[in-house]
């Protein structure tokens, strides 16, 4: 049965719950948007949850990044990023591109994860340089994009999780 994943701010203004199939952090996000906004290594680490069961108690704000649109412009990104709006801690990340999902960071949830069997490394062409890499065994390593979902990552690992 898909777990439930209680998670919560810093100052504990907000507090979340909500049920993950893929609930092992294993994926390393180097991008300058994850970097920049909860990622104090360097890195965020995403999870995957199912947004139909998402539960907040609590007052979030959003922030929608800008993107290079490759014209010398910006347009903006449909990803929202949640965050409590008294102490700015980073909760989660909805994009409406994937309805049926939400992306709760790591570093926000407060119940026990496990600890993944290896991890895939992404967006690594956008590191800052002074991030050294922690890889181990089994770990994989991308410049961009990994070349599997959150969801497949998991099937792949016989780690997803059944419905409730």
């Amino acid at each position: 049965m898909a777990p439930t994943l209680e998670g919560s701010c810093r100052c504990g203004a907000v507090r979340f719950s909500v049920k993950s199939r893929g609930p092992v952090p294993f994926l390393r996000c180097y991008c300058s948007i994850c970097r920049k906004t909860a990622g104090g290594g360097g890195y965020a680490i995403n999870l995957h949850a199912e947004r139909s069961t998402l539960t907040v108690q609590g007052e979030t704000s959003v922030y929608r990044a800008a993107l290079d649109d490759g014209e010398g412009g910006c347009r903006t990104s449909s990803g929202e990023r949640h965050f409590c709006a008294a102490c700015a801690s980073a909760l989660w990340v909805f994009s409406p591109d994937y309805p049926d999902l939400v992306h709760p960071f790591a570093s926000a949830v407060d119940s026990e994860l496990p600890v993944p069997p290896a991890r895939v490394h992404m967006m690594l062409g956008s590191r800052g340089n002074w991030v050294v890499v922690e890889s181990g065994p089994g770990d994989r390593m991308f410049d961009g994009y990994a070349d599997q979902t959150l969801e497949e990552w998991h099937r792949a690992q016989g780690l997803w999780e059944a419905p409730a």
